[in-house]
């Protein structure tokens, strides 16, 4: 088995947010693949799927879907999500509620870093596509309520590595009361919202100073 760790429930330790934690530098590679991220976007928003109905969804045939699908199976990406006589109408799911990885802090461990840095580009190139979309596509139609909360920010702080990761954990304290309640506890009028998070530490010639 690859190494890849399932959360055994949505608000395990060190993964409060129910994510797969991925440290395989060769699961890694298998998922810095755009069709396969785009598997796991559509599985992770619309629920279990076959091949056929993720095809159009993700760019491809669904015989490539099913090639891929197979593929994000075999290092615990995605399951079958009920049982079928029917190997045609396999309907599959995302594990966990999304995926992280981590890399060795070993400086031999060039392998691991080569792959992060590989899953962490095709991961950069989607995410950098969403904004562009969501402005020509879903903010025209947005009532005024939720297009004064949506936007951007870009906001800059000098700090240690260990103030940095103290941050990046409390917000993730904060979501996850939000990502991992019951569905019938959602408040009426909820809608799925997209949160991007950049953590882009700078050059160490740029960090002095005040920030701004």
């Amino acid at each position: 088995m690859n190494d890849v760790r399932v959360p055994s429930h949505a608000s395990g330790p060190g993964d409060p947010l129910g994510d797969v934690v991925i440290t395989d530098p060769k699961a890694m590679r298998a998922l810095a693949h755009p069709v396969r991220l785009a598997i796991l976007d559509v599985l992770r928003r619309n629920g279990p799927s076959t091949a056929t109905e993720l095809a159009p969804a993700v760019g491809s045939s669904p015989s490539v879907a099913s090639w891929h699908l197979r593929h994000l199976a075999s290092f615990g990406l995605v399951r079958d999500s009920e049982p079928s006589a029917d190997r045609r109408y396999r309907r599959w799911e995302a594990v966990g509620r999304g995926y992280r990885f981590e890399v060795p802090e070993a400086p031999a461990d060039a392998e691991a870093r080569s792959a992060a840095r590989r899953l962490s580009g095709q991961m950069f190139l989607r995410a950098g596509e969403v904004p562009a979309r969501w402005l020509a596509e879903t903010e025209p139609g947005l009532d005024p309520a939720w297009r004064r909360l949506a936007g951007v920010a870009n906001t800059r702080v000098v700090v240690s590595a260990d103030e940095l990761a103290s941050i990046v954990a409390e917000l993730e304290n904060v979501l996850v009361p939000y990502v991992t309640r019951d569905p019938a506890g959602r408040p009426s009028g909820s809608r799925g919202v997209r949160l991007l998070r950049y953590v882009l530490p700078e050059d160490p010639g740029q960090s002095a100073g005040d920030p701004g």
